[in-house]
């Protein structure tokens, strides 16, 4: 469902049948609208979907943006209980690439 950023996000849900407005994020409890502007979720889930990958979020405030909350998204692989350092590529080891794109020497 599109946020209202404009950008197409699987957490974000919003009930607008019959003149409803009803808006939430599923992984934030304190949503509010505007944090969809700067959250990385929507290109961390459009570079990879591993059902295995748990995202945590939290809204944070940082010390040179004092004024400006920010998302910031924490990502644990399930499969091989361990913390994911870069969410966008995945822990690597639950999607192994194909034999034809190895290096063979």
């Amino acid at each position: 469902m599109k946020t209202p950023a404009g950008i197409e996000c699987a957490q974000f849900y919003g009930d607008y049948y019959r003149g409803r407005s009803h808006e939430e994020c599923r992984l934030l409890p304190n949503w509010q609208a505007e944090l969809c502007n700067t959250c990385p979720v929507p290109d961390i889930l459009r570079a990879n979907s591993c059902e295995n990958m748990h995202l945590n979020a939290e809204v944070n405030r940082s010390i040179f943006t004092l004024f400006q909350k920010r998302v910031e998204v924490s990502t644990f692989c399930e499969k091989k209980k361990r913390v994911v350092d870069n969410p966008k590529i995945g822990c690597g080891e639950c999607h192994p690439l194909p034999p034809i794109f190895e290096v063979k020497e």
